[in-house]
């Protein structure tokens, strides 16, 4: 199956610029926090859990780091306790856009992505207006690995798909809750991924021209830069004619 990876690109673009910021440590340990107060502190029967140590690792955050925020979301220190929150909206060009969110004060989190919705030229939706064009699964992301080499290990392990895009990378699909093992499987077959995360994946995909792409990017930027915001998904389609010209 091939495939392409702009979806993936836009993402990774976005994370390697929180990371010059210092932001994107705070989201994961607070994913880590919220997932090991809700699931228990053990990885192995935790997906959730699992899945945020493996995006962690993924950003270069040290196993230190990491084993204190589950400790705190498992009691075994202070911390403040948030709830997560999703919400839904319509983006530039009839986007679908999920943004996920951690926070102690809803009021404060809700007028800040509508907000971000409004000046955007898109409007926050009601609960359940765009989450059926998106699915639960978990991607495992290599740059350079042999692709024989990953979809054997990948099938045996029992991805879901395994997908080898335009620029070469590959991208590995599994069930949300099979993410940890199918991950355990590759990494012991000696293949290190690039990336690997549960994420939320749309079924459909909207099209954007020279003049909605840059609204799209405009709103996904306002959005990830807002304390509360964990992740931003969406279903936007940016062609490599239109990249370039932005």
């Amino acid at each position: 199956m091939a495939g392409h990876s702009k979806w993936a690109n836009i993402k990774h673009r976005k994370a390697a610029q929180d990371a010059k910021r210092g932001k994107i440590f705070t989201k994961l340990i607070r994913e880590l926090t919220t997932a090991s107060r809700e699931g228990g502190s053990d990885a192995a029967s935790n997906p959730r859990l699992r899945a945020a140590i493996d995006k962690a690792l993924s950003n270069n955050m040290t196993r230190d780091t990491i084993d204190r925020a589950i400790k705190r979301g498992a009691g075994e220190l202070d911390g403040q306790v948030l709830e997560t929150i999703v919400y839904e909206g319509y983006g530039p060009g009839g986007t679908a856009v999920m943004v996920e969110c951690m926070t102690d004060n809803r009021n404060r989190t809700v007028s800040e992505v509508r907000h971000a919705f409004s000046r955007s030229g898109g409007n926050l939706g009601t609960d359940g207006s765009v989450a059926y064009l998106f699915e639960k699964k978990g991607v495992i992301s290599y740059q350079d690995a042999e692709e024989e080499a990953v979809m054997d290990a990948a099938l045996e392990a029992g991805a879901e798909d395994v997908v080898v895009n335009d620029d070469g990378s590959i991208d590995v699909y599994t069930q949300w809750d099979e993410f940890g093992a199918v991950k355990d499987a590759l990494d012991a077959g000696g293949l290190v991924a690039d990336n690997a995360e549960v994420t939320m994946l749309p079924s459909t995909r909207a099209e954007l021209d020279e003049d909605t792409a840059p609204k799209l990017l405009r709103l996904i930027d306002m959005l990830e830069d807002l304390d509360d915001v964990q992740e931003v998904y969406h279903n936007g389609e940016i062609s490599d004619e239109v990249a370039q010209k932005l």
